[in-house]
């Protein structure tokens, strides 16, 4: 049997969306699913106890930085990245291509690989996709990504044409190099904002005998319906039978449509980050822009939860929102761990609600009513 699976369980009579189930080494996931991210191999702030309640299945490493400290050989020596952490469910790492591009003039791609200088101490580091394959086996997270170039944006067509090439090239010689047969490798969907190059990258990836497929180089910048176009033109030729999953995206907005667009799986820093930032994401019925900014004299004396009805353990055990802002003034832990946990809760709910929403024919009434209960129809991201 495969490491990884993907089970198709229902499509929206309307829409397409679709509802599964991804199997992996450490268990069975529904889907659509977010994955919150554990870049240091810990999900800010949070323990993998308290994630794990929150209901999240699957979480997201980052290779780059596991790359550089404390390096893959002895997370191995630990007994892999789940012992490691103390993580008992999912884990996907990324390539370390996204982080190494975002370098900038640091880094010097050449076909073998990209040769960087670390962002801790500056010292000469190199990647390839053998190595990235290498290290990700070593780190034994069930689904590894193959590595990639992340196009910037703008980019011109030369450019995004002759760097997508060599994707392709990186994503077969990643699967050549694959050497844990517990762990299944995700192709990544690439060519910028071109709509042929993205369509010929989906053909080419979706016919490679990948695990799954993902779709990198969105989010970076671009106009959202330049975006949700490039997605469509990705998808297109996915096949069905293999979980599709959308890079480095997380506002509700952009969730539901990539889900609209057919994708399975998401991952971003964004509930994590604003949290951080003393931002709390809400129903339209707390807030039509779908947060609370605590920092704001308006909580100075509110007493209620963030949300009445959420069932996170922030507001099942009545935190205040003065508390709460109190905490974010003073740059107290608690307060960050507090909105970490009920941001986190809130887009597992969401995710649910979508799923729900898919397998009874309803996601598009859903998505619908979404946008028209949300200020100026989309969540506002701090735009």
């Amino acid at each position: 049997m495969a490491a990884i699976t993907f089970e198709l369980i229902h499509k929206d009579a309307a829409t397409g969306a679709r509802a599964g189930i991804l199997t992996t080494p450490h268990g069975k996931f529904l889907t659509p699913l977010f994955m919150p991210v554990g870049t240091q191999a810990t999900v800010k702030t949070l323990s993998p106890h308290e994630v794990q309640n929150l209901g999240a299945g699957v979480i997201l490493a980052n290779t780059y930085h596991l790359f550089l400290r404390p390096g893959a050989e002895l997370i191995k020596k630990a007994g892999g990245l789940h012992r490691f952490m103390n993580w008992t469910r999912g884990i996907l790492t990324d390539s370390g291509g996204f982080q190494v591009f975002s370098l900038g003039d640091l880094r010097t791609i050449t076909e073998d690989g990209v040769t960087f200088r670390s962002h801790i101490d500056g010292s000469e580091k190199f990647l390839s996709p053998e190595i990235s394959i290498a290290t990700q086996a070593a780190l034994g997270s069930d689904i590894a990504m193959a590595f990639d170039e992340c196009i910037p944006y703008p980019a011109e067509y030369d450019y995004a044409k002759s760097s997508t090439a060599r994707t392709h090239r990186w994503a077969e010689r990643s699967l050549n190099a694959a050497s844990n047969p517990k762990q299944g490798i995700f192709g990544i969907v690439q060519g910028g904002m071109y709509e042929d190059l993205r369509e010929e990258s989906s053909k080419v990836i979706g016919a490679m005998d990948f695990a799954g497929c993902a779709i990198g180089g969105l989010s970076v910048g671009e106009p959202r319906e330049l975006m949700y176009k490039m997605l469509e033109v990705s998808t297109r030729h996915l096949p069905e039978d293999k979980a599709r999953y959308l890079m480095g995206v997380g506002t509700p907005d952009h969730l539901i449509e990539g889900v609209l667009r057919g994708v399975d799986m998401f991952d971003c820093v964004f509930p994590t980050r604003v949290a951080r930032n003393g931002m709390a994401m809400v129903s339209p019925q707390t807030s039509a822009r779908g947060r609370l900014v605590m920092k704001n004299a308006e909580f100075t004396e509110d007493f209620a939860p963030l949300e009445p009805h959420c069932d996170c353990y922030t507001c099942r055990n009545r935190f205040s929102r003065a508390y709460i802002r109190h905490l974010i003034r003073t740059d107290e832990i608690f307060g960050l761990r507090l909105l970490a946990l009920h941001n986190l809760r809130y887009l597992q709910r969401f995710m649910s609600k979508m799923r729900e929403a898919i397998l009874s024919d309803r996601f598009a009434e859903f998505r619908e009513s979404f946008f028209t209960a949300y200020e100026g129809g989309k969540f506002l991201d701090g735009e």
